[in-house]
């Protein structure tokens, strides 16, 4: 990414700063900054809140509704839904093979099906062999199982970047392969949509699916870091 680009960790320290300053009142429902301080917000989160805030006050939209959506995508979609399959790969190893040879079935299984593409595909990462995701036409990627995209991931630099230089992002993002480490780049379309099943981290016997579906986090899953070990 060029100088004008921050690395995905910059970003969110950055924008943290902003939201913490912010103030909405959406409706009957008010945003603190202190409450800002807990939930790191890029600048499109913030525009988003003051458009709400707008149209509420001219009775265009519905709180009601909006919250609605927001625990849709909360609970009923998102990177907790994609932590269920890892967790379940690392506990069942036959499981894991049948994720990869056909994802679709395998979430099936889970009763994890009806949002997800008949296309929808894993890869798994290995000692030797570490996967990212990237979408070079657009920002194409599973968003019932992952949530919607991270901001970095929609960003030109990154579409163009991870292509030619996987190691240099994946570096900015603060991950450092061994030279002896394949990067293997999935690019996704609308037809076909790939979720990285990370390693599993090291002192994690012993944990339930639970407890280990909780370690997985969502740019792990898209290949840009590790899942950490349990603090």
């Amino acid at each position: 990414m060029d100088d004008k680009k921050v690395s995905r960790r910059e970003f969110l320290a950055k924008t943290s700063a902003a939201a913490s300053a912010a103030s909405v009142t959406a409706g009957a429902t008010h945003v603190h900054s202190h409450e800002a301080e807990d939930d790191v917000q890029s600048e499109y989160s913030l525009r988003a809140r003051a458009l709400v805030s707008v149209l509420t006050k001219k009775n265009l939209i519905d709180p009601a509704t909006l919250d609605q959506v927001v625990d849709y995508y909360e609970t009923k979609v998102g990177p907790h839904i994609g932590a269920r399959l890892v967790a379940r790969s690392w506990l069942d190893p036959d499981f894991k093979d049948r994720l990869v040879a056909d994802a679709g079935a395998a979430a099936a299984e889970l009763g994890i099906s009806g949002t997800l593409s008949s296309e929808f595909r894993a890869v798994a990462n290995e000692p030797g062999v570490h996967n990212l995701v990237v979408c070079t036409l657009c920002s194409c990627y599973p968003w019932p199982l992952l949530g919607l995209p991270p901001t970095w991931y929609k960003d030109t630099a990154y579409r163009a970047k991870a292509v030619i230089d996987p190691r240099g992002v994946l570096r900015e993002f603060g991950l450092t392969l061994d030279d002896d480490v394949e990067v293997r780049v999935w690019d996704s379309t609308a037809e076909v949509r790939y979720m990285v099943i990370p390693e599993r981290p090291d002192h994690t016997n012993g944990l339930s699916e639970e407890e280990l579906a909780a370690l997985v986090t969502r740019d792990s899953m898209i290949g840009a870091e590790r899942v950490p070990e349990p603090g």
